[in-house]
């Protein structure tokens, strides 16, 4: 088994019973769908639904409220939908400036353009697995999507995310084996998005409206690329930082494997974030 660690985008060396540790000890990417969990016999495939959006678009509330819709029903069997909300930033400019916005996913919606042959951005865009782009809000064309998506080869993913009470990192580790044969250089990408968001929105297009987001990314960190040759499993390690006004308990990381810039998503997997106890100490005998 080979020895590799991605490390805060660094490739570096890394025993191997890291690795045998967390095959053996951490959560599948793709889990036993709940109704199947009896029998055993079903495993569900990860498809990666990224949602470009904005306070400041007057269309994005419905895709805002498909998405929440796609994660909470995961209407597709054999499927799991793991959504990411990326808030782009250039409506910013109408008059009000989206508190989730960033440069970042406006440069990421860009790459897919670049990559599927898009002429100009627009929101909300819904990308499924990297290889399709449609408009967000529509429901049949959003499921025909990640029916089609989940039929692809993906790799399989175990991750766990723990963090100390109160503390300000998060911990993520895990494993990356079973990796799809490939021609662009895979990448590896964490994101950690916040769930159960509203906000009032007072000026712009969306003026008076209350908005509720669902997987709004807070923070998305390029781990490292894989190397081209296929070992077995690749070790993963990284900590992120926590900002002070995000909602712990509706905070989840999700960890994915990208085809290269604007590429196809080839596995991916989504864990909630363990509170790891404080160590006590039983009471010395009188």
């Amino acid at each position: 088994m080979p020895k590799f660690l991605l490390r805060n985008g660094v490739l570096a060396l890394a025993g191997a019973l890291l690795a045998l540790a967390l095959a053996a000890g951490l959560s599948a990417a793709r889990p036993a769908a709940p109704e199947a969990s009896a029998a055993g016999d079903e495993t569900l495939a990860p498809v990666l639904v990224e949602l470009f959006t904005s306070q400041g678009c007057s269309s994005c509330p419905p895709a805002d409220d498909l998405l929440r819709t796609l994660e909470r029903n995961q209407p597709v069997n054999g499927a799991l939908i793991i959504p990411l909300s990326e808030h782009v930033d250039y409506w910013n400019r109408l008059g009000w400036r989206d508190p989730y916005s960033s440069r970042r996913f406006s440069e990421r919606q860009r790459e897919y353009a670049r990559s599927l042959g898009i002429d100009s951005l627009w929101t909300p865009m819904m990308v499924v697995d990297g290889d399709t782009a449609i408009i967000g809000s529509r429901p049949i064309t959003a499921r025909e999507a990640v029916v089609e998506a989940r039929k692809a080869p993906k790799a399989r993913l175990a991750v766990e995310a723990s963090a100390e009470p109160g503390g300000d990192e998060v911990r993520v580790t895990g494993v990356i084996t079973e990796l799809p044969p490939h021609d662009a250089q895979p990448e590896v990408w964490v994101a950690l998005a916040e769930g159960g968001i509203t906000t009032d929105v007072t000026r712009g297009e969306n003026a008076s409206k209350t908005l509720t987001h669902t997987a709004v990314v807070r923070s998305l960190t390029w781990l490292g690329s894989l190397p081209r040759e296929a070992p077995e499993a690749w070790p993963v390690e990284a900590e992120l930082r926590l900002g002070r006004s995000w909602r712990r308990e509706n905070l989840r990381v999700v960890v994915f494997v990208q085809a290269g810039q604007g590429g196809s998503i080839q596995g991916g997997t989504t864990v909630p974030i363990m509170c790891l106890k404080t160590k006590t100490h039983p009471p010395r005998p009188d």
